[in-house]
């Protein structure tokens, strides 16, 4: 299960395009079990594509609407009405299947639609936001439903998508595109544990991972203008590496919370917001002129206090002036 992943206007659906052979590549391969396919028609290909805005015949209930493709390349007899039930199953669309598509619940047209795609066992599925138009509450059900049935079938499949949260519950390997170029491409942890540039640290992770102005000087750093404590080596890679003293340093939220021990490498910083969401407690903090994010237990925050924040070093990340991550 790939994603392809990035804003508007990056790539991803010509990308989709290109697989499916609805656009000529200017360069490049595409290769499908290791032999080529750029000359091949789209029907010698044997892909399919759902599209972002589902489109089901409405003259037609859900079981002539999965059986459609079947029969179009002359299937006939009892054999579609075994693949149509057995796909349904699969599916669990099993009680609509006499329903016309204006009678299905929300989020079924997408399974319906997903359904008449996969029947008739395509080398690859390609999916073009088909998400993107359910209302909220049902799109967490269907994100899952989508990962346990693409399991289930065992079909290669490309997702394209802008929604990160999206791209990192459903992947197996995410691609992460800006510009008509591949930022970065692995598994949704790598992605999130070690982006390859400022770029992907910020697209990647809700809230967005926090950046904050620093400085390396042999073994010493600071981050904020305050000198933070890291191993003496890490330091020095870090040094190394770029050109200048000056570093972008990088934390998710997630990692940021208040120092419990006069000894934990933290900054100093006033708490300027607390907002709820579940169990989470999240605090806005200001350093310097600049305001981050982090997470505290409940009743250990408060608005306008001036506290210690902890930054746990094995946590931090450090970006060079070019943007690049510093592996250190």
């Amino acid at each position: 299960f790939i994603v392809l992943l990035g804003p508007s206007g990056c790539g991803k659906t010509t990308t989709l395009r290109c697989i499916a052979g609805l656009e000529s590549a200017s360069e490049g391969r595409i290769l499908f079990d290791g032999q080529p396919v750029e000359r091949l028609s789209p029907k010698q290909r044997n892909v399919a594509m759902v599209f972002q805005f589902v489109s089901l015949y409405p003259h037609l209930s859900v079981a002539e609407n999965i059986a459609f493709p079947l029969r179009a390349r002359g299937e006939r007899g009892p054999g579609v009405r075994q693949k149509v039930n057995e796909i349904a199953k699969t599916f669990d669309l099993t009680d609509a299947l006499s329903r016309r598509p204006s009678a299905l619940p929300p989020g079924a047209w997408q399974k319906a639609a997903l359904a008449r795609a996969v029947v008739r066992e395509p080398k690859v599925l390609l999916l073009d936001e088909p998400l993107s138009a359910i209302d909220e509450r049902f799109r967490e059900e269907m994100r899952w439903e989508l990962r346990h049935i693409q399991k289930e079938l065992g079909t290669t499949t490309f997702h394209v998508t802008h929604d990160q949260r999206e791209a990192m519950s459903l992947a197996d390997r995410v691609v992460l595109m800006r510009d008509g170029e591949v930022v970065q491409e692995g598994t949704p942890a790598a992605l999130y544990d070690r982006p390859v540039d400022l770029f992907a640290a910020q697209f990647i992770g809700s809230p967005s991972m926090n950046l904050m102005q620093g400085a390396v000087d042999g073994g010493a750093l600071t981050v904020a203008g305050q000198p933070i404590s890291v191993p003496e080596d890490t330091a020095h890679k870090v040094a190394q590496a770029v050109a200048s003293k000056d570093v972008t340093v990088g934390i998710r939220p997630q990692d940021v919370t208040l120092a419990d021990h006069a000894d934990t490498p933290a900054i100093e910083a006033e708490i300027v917001a607390v907002s709820s969401s579940g169990r989470d407690r999240q605090m806005d903090f200001r350093v310097g002129e600049s305001v981050h994010k982090g997470f505290a237990p409940p009743g250990k925050a408060n608005v306008g206090a001036r506290t210690r924040m902890a930054l746990p070093p094995d946590k931090l990340l450090f970006f060079g002036p070019d943007g690049r991550r510093v592996e250190v």
